[in-house]
Order: C-alpha cells, then structure tokens, then sequence
C-alpha cells in the first residue's frame, strides 16, 4: 500500500536535494524526515506529516492532502544562513515536486517564518516552513 505522505516527503527531499543552491547550503545527508531536533548543522528537517484524508478520485484513486513543516536549522551566522536556506528551499519547491509514484493534484508553496534560540548561550536560529499537496493515490 503506497503512503501518500511517504510520497509526497520523498517527492519534496528529492527537490531540496536536487536544487543546487540548496545542495551548496546544506548536504544532502543533512536533509532528512524525522525528529525536529537537529543533530547536524545546518540542517532541514522534514517533520511527521499531517494528513487529512478528502476522498475518492476517478479510477479507483483516493485523494489526501498532506502537510508536512519544514524545520530549518543553522548555527553559522545564525539567523543569516537560516534565511539564506529558507530561499533556497522556496525557489527548490516553487513548484509541485516530480513523483512516479502519485499525483500531485494541487500544491502550495512553502513560507517561512524564523526565530533565534531564546537561550542567550546557543546561538542556533530556527526556521519553520509549511509545504502542502492534495495527493492523488491508489493502492
């Protein structure tokens, strides 16, 4: 059974992966789905999708939108490197990543919004971007 989430994820890791302002950012190792706490720097995190189950399509197909957040980590110039990151992941996803695998029927660019670490110590800056389709899937 495909997991359009699985997909729409793979779809979206692929795109960052792929895009050479990103690649030049953040190594494709440091580019992964899981927990949000960040064990390598600078890093992006696909988090835990959320997904909202909409109905049928025609052929036997079902419909899911999938939410999944962005969570952008950096340590080196701080909140300057997390925005530089955040472009580069808006230009890599400015349109509906490829899938062999399921339809992406409608999409929606992410946006960011970006803090620094409240602990005056670290000097972590943290930005979180949402990406969202409707997934066309079968089993």
């Amino acid at each position: 059974m495909i997991d359009p989430s699985i997909e729409f994820q793979t779809a979206i890791r692929a795109a960052l992966i792929a895009h050479p302002e990103v690649s030049a950012l953040v190594p494709a190792d440091h580019v992964r789905a899981g927990s949000t706490r960040p064990d390598k720097l600078p890093t992006i995190i696909l988090a835990n999708p959320q997904t909202i189950n909409l109905g049928r399509a025609s052929g036997g197909q079902y419909l899911t939108r999938v939410i999944i957040d962005l969570h952008i980590w950096a340590l080196e110039d701080g909140a300057d490197m997390a925005r530089q990151i955040g472009a580069a992941a808006s230009v890599a996803l400015w349109d509906a990543p490829a899938s062999a695998t399921v339809g992406i029927d409608a999409y929606e660019r992410p946006g960011f919004a970006y803090m620094r670490d409240p602990d005056p110590e670290r000097a972590y800056c943290h930005g979180v971007g949402t990406v969202e389709g409707v997934i066309r899937w079968r089993e």
